[in-house]
């Protein structure tokens, strides 16, 4: 079924269906999960980013019902985050390797062997069972929970709600702008890339709404979100490696990873700034009007013509 709000259908109904499917799909990766956690766990999590995007664009019309639920798979993607994150910091060396092969030739084995260690001693353990339990359970739960979700459905209310959403996720996205241009904090890149996945998943739910030309904004929304994801996985990678306890290889290979995330961070933040200035340095005000205005004509359209009908 479409990602994708149908404005020639009632809102409470599209967003139920939409909820509905996605929390499905995330169910059926979990189950994935648990022969194959690599690939299951990264599914679940994205269907759980899309179904909290969507909580946040109509959350202003049924907010007891949006917050709640938000904070419900927030909590369930958490569970998840630990076993994910072991895969993606593989990734990351194997990003790095490739990216400067000339210095890295087989000086980063050791550091990916024990990488490799722990995602298999997080991925067998009990604990990734347990929490795969309860990330089932608690979507099931869920889904019992769609039919409470009550938004309205005239076509300026609705149009209103779906402005008011995409709004904050710009607000987001300009504020954390500001700040990572400002301080450069891996917090401040992590929430811009929260925003951007968010306001990409917005772009696809609205993708008959919006008004400017879509793919290209959505084809660079996501780019960024890629570099963003990089970025995180680089500050991820050299908290890991300031942390006490055992190292993550010998010292000439740890020195040479922390020379190779420093140029890698480097890069990716200023690619990233570049970015999201481009597509964040509109007014979010103003974008949102576009929104609101382009969505009253459209989901008004049907009724219009039922009525003439």
């Amino acid at each position: 079924m479409s990602f994708r709000i149908d404005p020639r259908l009632p809102l409470t109904g599209e967003v139920r269906r939409i909820l509905a499917d996605e929390i499905g799909k995330a169910i059926g990766h979990l189950e994935t999960a648990r022969e194959k956690p690599e690939q299951g766990l990264h599914k679940c999590r994205k269907r759980l980013k899309s179904v909290r995007a969507l909580l946040r664009l109509v959350r202003s019309g049924d907010e007891p019902f949006c917050q709640t639920e938000n904070e419900c798979y927030k909590q369930v993607s958490a569970l998840l985050a630990g076993p994910r994150e072991a895969t993606a910091l593989i990734e990351t060396v194997d990003r790095l390797a490739d990216a400067f092969a000339e210095q890295s030739v087989g000086g980063l084995d050791s550091v990916r062997e024990r990488l490799v260690l722990r995602q298999h001693e997080l991925h067998a353990g009990p604990d990734l069972d347990a929490a795969i339990n309860a990330a089932v359970a608690a979507c099931r739960e869920g889904l019992e929970r769609i039919d409470r979700l009550a938004l309205p459905d005239q076509p300026e209310q609705a149009a209103d709600i779906l402005a008011d959403g995409a709004r904050t996720t710009l607000r987001r996205a300009k504020k954390a702008l500001d700040k990572a241009q400002s301080r450069g904090e891996a917090d401040d890149f992590h929430d811009l890339r929260k925003a951007a996945k968010t306001h990409s998943m917005h772009l696809s739910l609205l993708g008959r709404l919006w008004p400017t030309p879509i793919k290209a904004r959505r084809k660079a929304v996501d780019r960024l979100g890629e570099q963003l994801g990089e970025l995180h996985d680089v500050f991820v990678m050299r908290a890991l490696l300031d942390a006490e306890g055992e190292p993550l290889g010998p010292a000439d290979e740890t020195k040479l990873l922390r020379k190779l995330l420093k140029r890698s961070e480097k890069s990716l933040t200023k690619a990233c700034l570049a970015d999201a200035a481009e597509l964040f340095g509109d007014s979010p005000k103003r974008s949102a009007k576009r929104l609101a205005r382009k969505a009253r004509d459209d989901i008004a359209a049907p009724q219009e013509e039922a009525k003439a009908a």
